[in-house]
Order: C-alpha cells, then sequence, then structure tokens
C-alpha cells in the first residue's frame, strides 16, 4: 500500500488505514531519515487510538508509554542505542512480545529482534510539505 503526495491535512486519512493494520500485527516499525515525519504520524495514529496522553519523541527516554482505551501503547525510538545487546539489555523483548501495540522508530539495525508478523512503514519527504509513505505487511 503507497500513499502518494501526502500532506498534513492528509494524515488522519493515512493513518486510519494504519490503524486498521494492528488488526493483523501490533508491531510497526518506522522507517525514514531525520525530520521525515516519524514521530508526527505515530502521533496522528495514537490520536486515531484515542490516547490520552501527550505523545512526543522518545530519543532520550527510548520507550513511552501511552494510554489508550484498550490498555497501553508503546512508542519506542532505537535510534541511540548501539548493539542488540542494549536493545536486550532495555527489555525490548518484554514490550515486542507484550500483545500491546509498539510503535518502533528506527528498527534497521535491530529487525532479527522483531516478530515476523511486523510491518513495516517507510516514509519518505519529498519536500516540506509532502511525504511518500509506503507500508509493507508480511503475510
Amino acid at each position: 500500500m503507497v500513499f502518494e503526495n501526502v500532506t498534513q491535512e492528509q494524515l488522519p486519512a493515512v493513518s486510519g488505514e494504519i490503524v486498521k493494520l494492528l488488526e493483523n500485527s501490533n508491531i510497526l516499525c518506522f522507517y525514514g531519515d531525520l525530520a521525515s515525519g516519524k514521530t508526527t504520524l505515530i502521533k496522528q495514529i495514537c490520536e486515531q487510538l484515542n490516547v490520552s496522553d501527550a505523545v512526543s519523541s522518545p530519543t532520550y527516554p527510548i520507550i513511552n508509554e501511552y494510554q489508550y482505551p484498550k490498555g497501553i501503547v508503546y512508542h519506542i525510538d532505537l535510534y541511540r542505542l548501539k548493539s542488540i545487546d542494549e536493545a536486550l539489555n532495555i527489555g525490548i523483548e518484554e514490550y515486542l512480545y507484550s500483545g500491546n501495540p509498539c510503535f518502533i522508530e528506527w528498527p534497521d539495525n535491530f529487525e532479527t529482534l522483531l516478530p515476523e508478523d511486523h510491518i513495516k512503514i517507510f516514509i519518505r519527504k519529498l519536500d516540506e510539505q509532502t511525504r511518500t509513505i509506503e507500508i509493507a505487511e508480511r503475510k
């Protein structure tokens, strides 16, 4: 599934489609360069899920937990981690296999830890206002 020339105004519709994918997998992995819009898209997805907490980038805490009507959402940013051992030391597997939605930024170097059914979401910045968002589901 590919969404072309997505603007800020179109993000609610795109995030609504992404939320539907949580029926297939609770692990959504977000790929994109710095400032491509990963956290912005996750904020929109959390809004669709009726998350009651303020959603922000977990770059420094690494993992943020948000409350939503069905429980907890984990927002994970692996950018600062240097090794699989570091990821294991923060207990990443407990989050990944908790059954709760996990939205992961910068999963590139940690794919061997991910459940097989994770969903990859690629964000490409076309210019300051538009993005291409491509979703690759594993079936």
